[in-house]
């Protein structure tokens, strides 16, 4: 009798394996086989068995797993990775699962040969991915999330799995949390880096570096025009008469920082008392000798007044130094909120939700990006419970905290764009193509061109042409809920409703990935090296801002600074793909290239930074995250 060969492999992780008894069905384009009982294997990844048919079932379209329980053990848990045939003919067929399995249903898993709707032609393979579809928009939805006020209906979703398998979940994230620690720990100059914050941060160097290459390099922006609410002028900031703002501005010198984001925000109290929380805008000037950018003028407040004087270099010194710690905590503000939370964690659970909603798992697609959303749900499950929630740390310790975090995301996720998310449209837009020493800017391009012949590579073989995209019902529905849920239908974000072409698909993807990979490094990297020295990043401050110039010392210093409490609370490889998706060679020899590129971008900068006081690593490769998972 014909003869399939197989091997089961359960995951290499804690708790994947089951004692319980795993059965598997093969179903083929001309038939299936009976249901087969697989040697107990709970200590062993591997598990080889071999299943015997009548006659020859074609083309295997899929397998069927169930796991049982004996009858006084309980339900376990299991986390199987793939299953590979080796056919009578002998043709190997593979089929990935990487998911845990909780109870005694049924499970089907499609032959890993990823294939657009289009192409699924047996009515038993489109019936398999139907279900399939159906079964995920049960699990996942979209839901009001409302926790005493806070409300973010945009990015919410329950999802029954991962509550289900929580303690699997939690353990294996917990692995991927204690390797990347170990990752960082590893890396011992940020240590000697939070030494040079802390020797540094009064130094105006050390606050104008920060705006480009900080781990929030995302507000500044090249000034040509100076807004009516900032009335500087040249004898304010150019008292040797030498320059002029006009001229500065028309030559590209002069940089604008605007925190409006935050104006007309009542900050929060912290241990019992009212904090501060300005809505400051900073004017920056690159100087020609060094190409630094440092700070000439800062006002605190949005609208002009005589209790809201501009702070210039040649003030007091804790006039100055505290006019720029306001600014400082400003820009935690909008980094947590808006660049960190929003725009990585936030929207890669858009992504997330939608891929699981929309793409079934022999979709190109889903095996491109699932990748890129591992562990993102899980992660932002515990910022919802550990962060943002009533007694988490932003209520708690934040000037923003409570109603202000609130409307800041409101209004933060109303100017979002599609521009902003394309980095090099980003920068394009800030007008930053040419000022000198902005790393982040370079490693992003660098990043953003790699991920984007990666993209190109494996999607090539796909989309021959632009009718494949326009014709894929699966990507138009997953790009049509982004829309909806992460951008709330507006057209003025410029986020793309549908994909046309092979390009605007290739664009798209890009940023999905460099949003979930790059830009949360960018954001996320750095706060240990830049904020564990509290007052140049903290998180609230307790008075407020001097109203007149000349009445401050140090001790109005100490006194604005914030409680010792409110101070303390304050990876798998990017390019690395440990679970096997693709089986075609071609998407194989792309991500072989893509890891190679990566891995020279990485010599590059470990080579640039040796030259470099502060050395800048948060996008480097092998120091950043697959996905948004811590």
């Amino acid at each position: 009798m014909p003869e399939y060969k197989g091997v089961l492999t359960t995951e290499d992780r804690l708790w994947a394996g089951s004692f319980d008894h795993i059965s598997i069905k093969v179903v083929g384009t001309d038939g299936e086989s009976k249901r087969k009982t697989l040697p107990h294997f709970l200590s062993y990844p591997d598990s080889d068995f071999e299943i015997e048919v009548d006659r020859s079932i074609g083309k295997l379209v899929l397998i069927e797993l169930q796991k049982s329980s004996g009858i006084l053990l309980p339900q376990d848990s299991w986390y199987p990775a793939k299953v590979e045939l080796k056919s009578p003919e002998g043709k190997t067929f593979y089929f990935p699962i990487h998911r845990w399995i909780t109870d005694d249903e049924v499970h089907q898993f499609r032959e890993a040969t990823a294939c657009l709707v289009v192409d699924d032609t047996d009515p038993l393979a489109i019936h398999s991915r139907t279900e399939e579809l159906k079964l995920r928009k049960e699990q996942y939805w979209y839901v009001i999330y409302s926790h005493n006020g806070f409300i973010m209906a945009q990015f919410t979703c329950l999802f029954s799995i991962f509550i289900a398998s929580l303690r699997n979940e939690v353990g294996s994230f917990t692995l991927t949390f204690m390797q990347f620690v170990s990752s960082v720990n590893a890396f011992t100059p940020c240590l000697l880096f939070v030494e040079y914050v802390q020797q540094n941060w009064m130094k105006d160097s050390l606050f104008g570096y920060q705006f480009l290459n900080g781990v929030n390099p995302m507000v500044i922006r090249r000034c040509s025009v100076l807004p009516e609410n900032f009335p500087v002028t040249d004898q304010m900031v150019f008292l040797d008469g030498g320059k002029s703002l006009a001229e500065e501005m028309q030559n590209g010198n002069i940089f604008l920082c605007d925190y409006k984001l935050l104006d007309g925000l009542k900050a929060n109290e912290v241990n019992g008392k009212q904090q501060y929380l300005m809505a400051p805008l900073v004017l920056l000037h690159k100087t020609p000798k060094k190409d630094q950018l440092m700070p000439i003028a800062i006002q605190l407040k949005q609208e002009p007044s005589k209790d809201n004087p501009i702070f210039f270099p040649t003030d007091s010194e804790y006039d100055w130094l505290l006019a720029k710690m306001f600014v400082r905590s400003a820009d935690f503000q909008v980094h947590q909120l808006n660049s960190h939370l929003l725009r990585t964690h936030l929207l890669a659970e858009v992504f997330s939700v939608s891929i699981l909603r929309n793409l079934p798992m022999v979709h190109p697609l889903y095996k491109l990006l699932v990748p890129n959303t591992r562990y993102t749900l899980q992660i932002n499950f515990l910022a919802r419970e550990l962060l943002i929630s009533d007694g988490g740390f932003f209520n708690k310790f934040t000037a923003s905290g409570g109603e202000p975090m609130q409307k800041i995301l409101q209004k933060a996720n109303s100017s979002i764009t599609y521009t902003s998310l394309c980095v090099r449209d980003d920068i394009k837009e800030r007008g930053l193509e040419s000022v000198p020493h902005y790393y982040y800017r370079d490693d992003a391009f660098q990043i953003w061109d790699i991920i984007n012949r990666f993209v190109q590579g494996v999607l090539g073989y796909y989309y021959k042409d632009d009718s494949d995209v326009q014709r894929d019902t699966e990507l138009q529905t997953w790009v049509l809920e982004i829309f909806e849920h992460g951008f709330l239908s507006r057209p003025e974000s410029g986020m793309p409703q549908r994909l046309n072409t092979v390009a605007e698909l290739v664009k798209f993807i890009t940023m999905v990935i460099f949003t979930c990979s790059a830009q949360h490094g960018a954001v996320n990297n750095g706060q240990f090296d830049y904020g564990s020295w509290m007052p140049n990043t903290p998180a609230t401050l307790q008075r407020p801002p001097p109203t007149t110039k000349g009445t401050s010392d140090l001790s109005s210093l100490l006194e604005t600074l914030p409680d010792v409490n409110a101070t303390v609370h304050g990876m798998v490889p990017f390019g690395h793909y440990p679970e096997e998706y693709f089986s075609e060679i071609v998407p194989r020899q792309q991500m072989h290239l893509f890891k190679g590129e990566l891995g020279l971008l990485n010599s590059k900068i470990e080579a640039r930074n040796l030259g470099l006081k502060i050395p800048y690593t948060f996008l480097d490769p092998a120091l950043m995250e697959n996905s948004v998972a811590i």
